[in-house]
């Protein structure tokens, strides 16, 4: 069995370091080097406590594409470094998978044109957790029954941009299956919490509630091994875990 090699960008932070973790510990995948800002050099596995060798930490993202050789890059870095991050790999034929969000509308889309220009797959992925994904479905299913629904999006009083990309892509997607206007999100950072949101649809006589918590970020972990495992078989680019679903086995 052929192993893909896996990079991961922004490694050192608390989404990367988990990351490394579960690609390490995966056995048709081969994490080959990471992207970050401090120990510039030094062995990857050994700043983490990775159970086995895992590449070097790069300060430089050029060198670690060109040295490391990664099919496939995990970016959890921060608006605007992610940009360049997907950029420079579709440019080199390594497919992206992005967690980061933050991105503009006009850098979605011309991410999006890249990627099918140059036939490379990609994932933009708001939030990995499967719930997540499930709780943006039955919410566009439910849209198309009740007359007024507003999204409330709970994180970490870290969190740097607001509203959340799970919220915006929620709303959009009730936009498009009802067919209606902007749907108002709400937006909450405080210390304790990690990634939850509410979905609230009103109608005559009652109130339905979809509601998604990720209470570790290892949550998050299923969803991103599926994406590198499946992000490969595309020619471009993917909103959403869900659209790489279909392999994903119980």
């Amino acid at each position: 069995m052929s192993t893909k090699r896996v990079a991961v960008a922004g490694a050192l932070g608390r989404m990367g370091r988990t990351v490394c973790t579960a690609i390490s510990k995966a056995d048709d995948l081969e994490l080959v080097g990471g992207f970050d800002q401090t120990d510039a050099g030094r062995p990857l596995a050994d700043v983490v406590g990775l159970p086995r060798e895992a590449g070097v930490i790069y300060d430089d993202l050029v060198a670690l594409y060109d040295r490391a050789k990664p099919e496939i890059v995990v970016d959890f870095t921060t608006h605007p470094a992610t940009v360049s991050v997907a950029r420079e790999a579709v440019l080199r034929g390594i497919s992206p998978v992005i967690g980061a969000t933050g991105r503009t509308a006009a850098e979605e889309a011309e991410l999006e044109a890249l990627c099918r220009e140059r036939g490379v797959g990609g994932a933009l992925v708001p939030n990995f957790a499967i719930g997540a994904v499930l709780m943006m479905r039955f919410a566009a299913e439910a849209a198309r029954f009740f007359p007024t629904v507003e999204v409330i999006e709970l994180h970490h009083d870290g969190k740097r941009d607001a509203p959340s990309g799970t919220a915006r892509l929620t709303a959009r997607r009730i936009e498009t299956a009802a067919g209606r206007g902007e749907v108002p999100i709400h937006s909450v950072r405080l210390r304790g919490l990690v990634a939850h949101q509410e979905v609230l649809f009103g109608g005559e006589g009652e109130v339905l509630t979809l509601r998604h918590d990720s209470l570790s970020r290892d949550s998050f972990m299923t969803g991103v091994l599926l994406a590198v495992r499946a992000v490969r078989n595309h020619r471009e680019l993917v909103i959403g875990l869900e659209g790489l679903m279909d392999g994903l086995q119980s």
